[in-house]
Formats: C-alpha cells, sequence, structure tokens
C-alpha cells in the first residue's frame, strides 16, 4: 500500500482493518478460554431477533474503571431466561451485580465484545438469598404457606405461649408492656425457652413449639419473640424446617422478631406477623379494650331500655290514678255490687249437679278466678 507523499519513504501504515487484526489476534490470543468475570450491569437491552445486550461496568467511588459491551446470543438466552426468572424473581436489570462466564471476542467492526453463555444467580442474589427463595418455593409446593390462616383466634387470647430466651430484651418489653397495662387487664403467660440465634436456633424454636402442643395447658396462641438482630442473627428465621413447624402447628403463631426492613419466611407463615414484641402486646390488649368498649356499650343501652320502659310504665299508672279519681264512687260501687251478685248467682247456678271438689270459673272484677264449689253450700 503506497504511503503519502509527506511520510517517510521507511514508513509503512496500516490499514485500519489489520490494525483490528492483530489486536483481535492479541486480545483472543490473551484470553483463549472462556473465563468468569464479575461485574455490575449499567444497561440491558432485548432485541426483536432475541439477543441479550448488556453494557458492564466496574465502579470504585463513583467512578467508572472499566466498561464493556456484552451479548447473550438468542438460542443462548432462550435456555438462560427462564432459569433466570425463575431463580432472581425477574429479568436482568441495571444495577445488578452479576458473574457470567465469557468468551472474549474481537470485531474490525464491533470492537470487544464478551459473548455471555453462563450467569450464576447465586452471586446476584447471594447464596442465603437464593435458599431463602427455594425454600418459599418448597412451603409453597406443600400448601403450607397460608396453613395458618386456617386457625381461629377467641375474640379473647388469655393464655399465651411465648417463645423467647428467658433474658432476650424482647421478651422483657413484651411482659411489661403487656401486664402493665392502663387498662388492668390479666393474662396468663407462660414462657418456653429457645435459643434465639446460632444455628442450633431452628431447631431449639421447634422443639419449643412442640413442648406447647403436648404441654397439659391449653394455650389461645403461640408468641415467638425476639428483639431484633443482624441479619446474620435473624437468618434462622428463614429456616425450612422451623418454617414447617410453624404453619403445621395447631395453634396460631404470632412473630414479633423485631426487624424493621426484612420480611422473613417464619413471618409469612405465621398466623400474623408484627414488628417489635410490644407492638405483638399492644395487639392482645387492644382485643380486650375492643371487648370491654362492646360491654360498655351494651350496659349503657340497656340502661336506656330500662329507664324508657320505667317512665311508660309509670304514666301508664298515672293515667289509671286519674281514671280512677275522675270516676263517680257511688256508680263504682254499685257496678261491684252488681258484678258480685250476678257471679254469686252462676255459682249457685253451675253447682247444680257438680261433685264436692269440681272446679267452676268465676267472674269477678279482676278477671276470672277458679272456685272449688261444695256441694253442701
Amino acid at each position: 500500500m503506497p504511503g503519502p507523499d509527506f511520510l517517510p519513504q521507511e514508513v509503512t501504515p496500516l490499514a485500519l482493518s489489520e490494525l483490528q487484526g492483530r489486536i483481535k489476534e492479541g486480545v483472543e490470543s490473551a484470553c483463549p478460554a472462556k473465563c468468569w468475570v464479575q461485574a455490575e450491569i449499567a444497561s440491558v437491552s432485548v432485541k426483536a431477533n432475541g439477543h441479550c445486550y448488556l453494557d458492564l461496568v466496574e465502579q470504585e467511588n463513583g467512578s467508572v474503571l472499566a466498561r464493556a459491551k456484552a451479548v447473550v446470543w438468542s438460542s443462548r438466552y432462550r435456555l438462560l431466561r427462564p432459569f433466570l426468572l425463575e431463580a432472581l424473581g425477574g429479568e436482568l436489570q441495571a444495577g445488578m451485580q452479576i458473574l457470567a462466564r465469557v468468551q472474549v471476542s474481537y470485531s474490525g467492526i464491533y470492537s470487544l465484545t464478551l459473548v455471555i453463555d453462563e450467569i450464576q444467580p447465586e452471586f446476584t442474589l447471594g447464596a442465603a438469598e437464593l435458599e431463602r427463595r427455594r425454600t418459599l418455593e418448597k412451603l409453597e409446593r406443600e400448601g403450607l404457606l397460608d396453613a395458618q390462616q386456617a386457625l381461629s383466634l377467641p375474640d379473647l387470647p388469655y393464655a399465651l405461649a411465648v417463645i423467647s430466651a428467658a433474658t432476650a430484651a424482647g421478651y422483657g418489653d413484651f411482659v411489661r408492656h403487656l401486664t402493665g397495662n392502663d387498662y388492668g387487664f390479666a393474662f396468663g403467660v407462660e414462657l418456653f425457652e429457645a435459643a434465639m440465634q446460632g444455628e442450633g436456633a431452628p431447631a431449639s424454636i421447634a422443639d419449643a413449639l412442640q413442648r406447647v402442643e403436648t404441654a397439659d395447658k391449653r394455650f389461645d396462641a403461640v408468641l415467638i419473640l425476639r428483639g431484633g438482630g443482624s441479619a446474620g442473627d435473624l437468618s434462622c428465621f428463614d429456616d425450612y424446617d422451623l418454617c414447617f413447624a410453624i404453619a403445621t402447628c395447631p395453634l396460631p403463631v404470632f412473630t414479633a422478631i423485631g426487624h424493621e426492613r426484612d420480611h422473613h419466611i417464619a413471618d409469612r407463615v405465621a398466623f400474623r406477623a408484627v414488628k417489635t414484641p410490644t407492638a405483638l402486646a399492644d395487639e392482645f390488649i387492644d382485643a380486650f379494650a375492643a371487648e370491654d368498649e362492646r360491654l360498655l356499650s351494651t350496659a349503657a343501652a340497656l340502661r336506656l331500655s330500662a329507664l324508657s320502659r320505667l317512665s311508660a310504665e309509670e304514666q301508664r299508672v298515672r293515667g289509671l290514678e286519674e281514671r280512677i279519681l275522675a270516676s263517680d264512687p257511688k256508680k263504682v260501687l254499685e257496678r261491684g255490687y252488681s258484678l258480685v251478685t250476678d257471679a254469686a248467682g252462676v255459682v249457685l247456678k253451675r253447682a247444680e249437679g257438680l261433685r264436692p271438689g269440681d272446679w267452676i270459673d268465676v267472674l269477678f272484677l279482676d278477671g276470672s278466678l277458679k272456685c272449688i264449689v261444695d256441694k253442701k253450700i
């Protein structure tokens, strides 16, 4: 290829394609095999032809250290997408950290491209989150996610079985708040001790649930209490065996683990979940307060009804008194005498042919009376 006149004779420029070819050879020889790359998705786009294109970046303190284009060809993306949807719970999206297996490819037109054929969801979610999702799916398949909702709670739950560590701050807060309520309501609270964190916590809590179920005393509800903690401390509440024990418990189970943001599987399968032990105490106090208010309202309604009836009877009596006072006493006496003599005549007439001890009806001023008539009279 002849060079321009202004170039020295010994300089031979490269064609762009030749330069790109050398870069391609160097890049692909430097990374001949597939390798795993960790990066953040800056953008992602799935085209009509089914290819999935990504921009990958590495950032530190807000500065971009590296950037590369990546692609998942449609033939591979059709197989990979359903798996990612299930594992991640949604599509790939900007901001996700991914661990992808790539083949480095260099094109004179498209430059450097990372061809992705595998993505590890465990890295994106974290192993704990992936296991958590698998546990949820298993409980759902077994029909246990909503099993507790089929149970009923008494209107006034009094006998409460509490599962907690005896020295836990959350347990102490619960008892003080419940027993020191402003209304003076009394509750029966019994503690079933269990380890509330660590590897042995799920088995310990499940064992406490079993002790509650087999106790001689019948409880209205079971309360699992803890006063918060780190994500690691609370991971035991995503354990499958513990959640299975909660879901299959024949008594309503309440959880108050003390976390503000995370929602654990134990909360999901429980009869009811609240954020803190004191909030749970309020649940039971409020139930009694509502019933107390209902009884006071009923008593007030009965009192008003009785007063209204009494007032009506008083008015009726006053009306009778006024009628009697307004009547002619002489006529009243004459009518009374007439009724008595008439009644005597009825007795004599109806007594004929009767045996001693027979009953006959005699009408007096106050109505019909039954009298025993003796034939000798």
